[in-house]
C-alpha cells in the first residue's frame, strides 16, 4: 500500500509497504479524508518538539471500517467513522481520574505513531465514532473541533457570559461555535482580513485586535506567546484566560494586571471524550461547518503544494482526499 513519510524536515517521501494487520482489539480502517493540522505544518517545518522524524503525519482522520470482530464497541464493517488519535494508557493518574488527556504515557496517531496519510490503518475499535447520517468531510473534522469543545468545557462557560476567541483559524472557529452553544455572547479577533470575513458569517462580532471591552472568558487560539500575553489585557475582572493554542516559547504575563483583576489562568490540552457529542450536535444541526474546507487535495499534491499550503491567502482548513481524488462532501 502507498505511504506518504516525512522524512526529515521539509521532505516527503513516498513508499510502498506491506498492508497492515490489526489485532482483536482494533479494526482496519479505510483512510478516507485527512485534515492537515497547524502541527503538520511546524513538523514540516522542524518547529515541532514532539515529532520524531520520519513520520507519516495525519491525526485528523475518517475512514471507513473493512475488517472487524465483534465487539462491545458495536463498530461493524461498512462504517463510516471519525477517529480518536489519542492513545492513553488507562493505568496512570490522570486515567484514573477521568483526564487521560493527561496521560503520562499519552500518543498521538500522526505524532508519535504513524497516522494517516496511507491507505490503511488499525486503529483501537474504542477509538472510533461511527455515524450513518455525517459525510467522510465531516468526519475528519470532528477531532479540530474537539480541541474548542474541550477548551469552553474547561472554562466552565455559561449562559450570558462574554467570550472573546482571540484568533479565528479552525481552532478558535471551533472554540466560537462551542462558546455560543453554551450561551455566552462570542466576539471574534483575527487580524486576517479573509478569516474575518469567514467568521463574520456566523453572525458573531469580529474585530481586528482584542483591545476595547473586557470579556468573562478569553479564548487564545493563537500559539503565539507575544499575542497570548496581550489577551491577559481582556480579561475582566475575576474572568478567565484559556490557553488553546500552544507554544513551545516563554510567555510573559503581567503578574500585576493578573492579580489586580483576580484572573484565572487555564491551559486547555488536545480534546477529552467530546467525540460521541460532537458528532451528535453536527447531525442535529446544532453545530454548522459548512464551508470549513477551503482547500481540497489528493495524497500525491502534497509533496509539491504542502509548504505552500499555510500562504495560500484564504486557507481555512485543507483536507486530503485518500482515494486520489479531491474529495467531495458537506463540509
Amino acid at each position: 500500500m502507498q505511504q506518504l513519510v516525512l522524512a526529515s524536515p521539509g521532505h516527503f517521501v513516498e513508499r510502498d509497504v506491506e498492508p497492515p494487520s490489526n489485532t482483536t482489539d482494533e479494526a482496519l480502517v479505510r483512510i478516507a479524508r485527512v485534515g492537515v493540522c497547524g502541527s503538520d505544518f511546524h513538523a514540516f517545518a522542524g518547529h515541532h518538539p514532539a515529532y520524531i522524524y520520519p513520520r507519516v503525519l495525519g491525526h485528523e482522520l475518517s475512514g471507513i471500517v473493512i475488517k472487524a470482530s465483534t465487539n462491545s464497541f458495536g463498530i461493524k464493517e461498512g462504517d463510516k467513522c471519525a477517529v480518536d488519535p489519542y492513545l492513553n494508557c488507562g493505568m496512570c493518574g490522570m486515567c484514573l481520574a477521568g483526564r487521560t488527556n493527561c496521560c503520562d504515557r499519552l500518543e498521538v496517531i500522526g505524532v508519535h505513531r504513524d497516522g494517516g496519510m496511507q491507505e490503511l490503518l488499525p486503529v483501537p475499535f474504542r477509538l472510533l465514532h461511527s455515524s450513518k447520517s455525517l459525510s467522510l468531510d465531516e468526519l475528519a473534522l470532528v477531532e479540530t473541533l474537539g480541541i474548542g469543545a474541550h477548551a469552553v468545557e474547561r472554562s466552565q462557560a455559561k449562559p450570558g457570559d462574554r467570550a472573546l476567541i482571540v484568533g479565528a483559524g479552525p481552532i478558535g472557529l471551533g472554540t466560537a461555535l462551542f462558546a455560543r452553544a453554551a450561551g455566552c455572547s462570542v466576539i471574534v479577533a483575527e487580524q486576517n482580513e479573509s478569516r474575518r470575513f469567514f467568521a463574520a458569517q456566523y453572525g458573531w462580532k469580529v474585530v481586528p485586535k482584542a483591545a476595547g471591552s473586557l470579556a468573562d472568558l478569553v479564548f487564545d487560539a493563537t500559539g503565539n506567546p507575544k499575542v497570548m500575553a496581550e489577551s491577559l489585557h481582556s480579561v475582566a475582572p475575576g474572568g478567565k484566560l484559556i490557553f488553546v493554542g500552544l507554544t513551545s516559547d516563554p510567555v510573559s504575563l503581567d503578574d500585576s494586571l493578573f492579580h489586580k483583576r483576580e484572573m484565572t489562568l487555564l491551559a486547555s490540552r488536545n480534546s477529552a471524550h467530546q467525540f460521541p457529542r460532537i458528532i451528535q450536535m453536527l447531525e442535529t444541526g446544532e453545530i454548522d461547518i459548512k464551508g470549513w474546507i477551503s482547500d481540497r487535495l489528493a495524497l500525491s499534491d502534497l509533496s509539491t503544494q504542502f509548504a505552500g499550503l499555510p500562504k495560500r491567502p484564504h486557507l481555512i482548513k485543507a483536507v486530503v482526499g485518500m482515494d486520489g481524488q479531491s474529495s467531495k462532501g458537506t463540509a
